[in-house]
């Protein structure tokens, strides 16, 4: 294993997409997305609008890394599945969950929307010259829905006829930044890239106050932070208690790449903090890998490991490696690949183990779950990819 080798890259996200292609083609629309650890379907009827979505992502993203027509394909198959079926033209909105084919749940999500704004990003950037009405209808989606301008940032749900509740959080934020930054890069239309840096400032802006500056996931209406939300559920899948290092790590990896674009000088220190903090407080010394949750006074709330923290926080030691040229940035790059290829890639069948025990076991043969398509995965594999060939040049 050699994590600074771009073939190497190439061949590991190669194999994590031979795992999902193409048994997760479901030729009656979009995408199987329930699976065990050899594959099986385990449930072919449902369906989330997280996982189609990254689905799309996947596909479009693979197809620019190898130059395949075949999986430009498999993105627009999957966009049409979007469309036909998730997308309710009552509401004019994206159903949250289906069961064979009918809306389970009707809730309109800000983190879903935001990811649907992704799959027509990527999908326009690799090729799919179509995906571009979709990305100005559905940013547009965006914006009347859930932009609330004073805040400059996005709320994160309503109810079928689109009225909002009071819950505000940062990972829909998040993924809204990403989408935001990709539908700039996909375009080139600099109003994306403006609304990307409003959320970032505002989001990280608002925990100076903390030592860190670390991110808090939940908050009121007048974005108040509620550090009893989800206090007795913290391993909700999208809205978990507890500072979550994988948060601060994929913030940090964001903010270097908008610096990219814009030459604000608060983003590389911020996200230097962010990053070095983060893994100092949340690294597993008995056990190795980052934990998942750290509770207010930096104390680890949720040892568990899970896949996608290990995967943005080395595409984010990678970025900041890449911009500051600190070899510190370079250990933690190393570390975490050493961690995750001993512990969290399935060498036998292919793609990342989702969820591992704080001492590194297995809970279940479950792979993938609703949401995980190993986007994360071969998203980090591709974006070092691209840092690495820089840094050759």
């Amino acid at each position: 294993m050699n994590g600074f080798d771009p073939m190497f890259l190439d061949r590991h996200v190669r194999d994590t997409m031979a795992f999902y292609h193409p048994r997760a083609i479901d030729p009656h629309g979009g995408f199987f997305q329930y699976f065990r650890d050899d594959g099986h379907i385990v449930d072919a009827g449902h369906r989330h609008l997280v996982s189609s979505t990254r689905f799309v992502v996947t596909y479009a993203r693979f197809a620019r890394q190898t130059g395949n027509p075949e999986y430009l394909h498999w993105a627009r198959h999957g966009l049409a599945y979007l469309e036909k079926a998730h997308f309710q033209t009552r509401h004019q909105g994206y159903a949250w969950t289906l069961r064979d084919g009918k809306v389970e749940d009707p809730t309109h999500h800000c983190y879903g929307l935001a990811f649907v704004l992704l799959a027509y990003a990527e999908a326009y950037r690799a090729g799919i010259d179509e995906a571009y009405e979709g990305i100005g209808r559905v940013h547009a989606m965006l914006d009347k829905r859930f932009w609330e301008p004073q805040w400059q940032r996005f709320a994160d749900e309503a109810d079928e006829h689109w009225n909002l509740s009071d819950y505000r959080g940062q990972n829909a934020n998040m993924h809204g930044c990403e989408a935001l930054i990709a539908a700039f890069e996909a375009t080139g239309e600099t109003p994306y890239l403006d609304q990307a840096m409003a959320i970032a400032r505002a989001i990280t802006k608002a925990s100076d106050d903390h030592p860190h500056g670390w991110i808090w996931e939940h908050y009121n209406r007048q974005w108040q932070r509620d550090f009893d939300y989800n206090r007795d559920d913290p391993k909700h899948l999208f809205r978990p208690w507890g500072y979550q290092v994988g948060h601060q790590t994929e913030w940090a990896k964001l903010l270097v790449l908008l610096a990219r674009y814009r030459d604000d000088a608060w983003l590389i220190p911020t996200a230097e903090r962010l990053f070095s903090s983060a893994c100092e407080a949340g690294w597993d010394r008995t056990h190795g890998g980052l934990v998942y949750g750290l509770d207010l006074d930096g104390h680890v709330c949720d040892g568990d490991k899970y896949f996608w923290v290990q995967a943005e926080s080395f595409a984010a030691a990678a970025v900041l490696w890449e911009v500051t040229g600190k070899a510190s940035y370079r250990r933690w790059y190393q570390r975490l690949w050493d961690y995750s290829w001993q512990h969290m890639i399935d060498h036998h069948h292919g793609a990342w183990v989702r969820i591992l025990t704080p001492d590194n076991r297995r809970y279940d043969n479950l792979k993938s779950p609703a949401g995980k398509v190993d986007y994360h995965t071969m998203g980090a594999c591709q974006e070092v990819m691209e840092v690495l060939e820089r840094l050759d040049r």
